[in-house]
């Protein structure tokens, strides 16, 4: 299997570039402006500059408005966008309008909450039609947090779960134990943040080595 590999909340142009040469598929650019991983406009073009062809920057959103999602598309020429506490009547008419792609964010840590991304995939559906698919990130639940908690999801729940759509899986990965994470839950892509820094938003270049090697060799020796 090809597993897609998403670094999140870079903040610095040069942990992009490194992220892409060393062979990460997508760019998490965070706009949660209570997150210690926040990007500024300023910031934030500098990072998307920074991005080769072919990688893909996403934007990742806390309970956004259209308006914010238009602005920053706009600005940054995003086409895919993780959203986490946010209501898919109200944003599924824009992604269905603007043909973006979605990354639907979802805490688990017990078993109602797969039916839970079974009820989200549903309403997205139905609000956006005529789009591709969503994935679904999901997340360990950390009261009023969302995301890089460092906490890992119980990866049991999750192996054979199929929701219909890619699974991204997050939470507490690191080089360490990111192998067994895919080998156990199959991910279509893995999402670090915490894992692969020396402190929040700056990327530390060997751990990125070892995560992003240990996710690929663990992914090529499924069968």
């Amino acid at each position: 299997m090809h597993l897609r590999i998403k670094i999140c909340g870079v903040t610095r142009p040069e942990d992009a570039e490194l992220a892409a040469r060393l062979g990460a598929d997508a760019i998490g650019l965070n706009f949660f402006s209570q997150s210690p991983r926040y990007l500024t406009e300023e910031k934030a073009v500098e990072v998307v500059h920074a991005i080769p062809p072919l990688v893909a920057p996403v934007g990742v959103f806390v309970d956004p408005t259209a308006d914010q999602l238009n602005f920053w598309g706009t600005r940054l020429a995003l086409r895919t966008f993780q959203l986490h506490s946010f209501d898919p009547t109200v944003l599924g008419p824009t992604f269905g309008a603007m043909c973006w792609s979605s990354i639907l964010a979802q805490a688990v840590n017990e078993p109602d909450d797969l039916e839970k991304i079974r009820t989200l995939v549903r309403e997205w559906r139905t609000s956006t039609r005529e789009v591709p698919d969503p994935a679904v990130l999901v997340d360990a639940r950390v009261a009023g947090k969302h995301g890089g908690t460092g906490q890992t999801v119980p990866w049991e729940l999750l192996a054979g779960f199929d929701a219909g759509v890619p699974l991204i899986l997050a939470g507490g990965l690191t080089a360490e134990n990111v192998a067994d994470a895919v080998r156990q839950v199959r991910p279509y892509a893995v999402d670090v943040a915490g894992g692969v820094e020396s402190a929040p938003g700056i990327k530390d270049a060997e751990k990125l080595v070892r995560f992003i090697d240990a996710a690929r060799s663990a992914a090529a020796g499924l069968p």
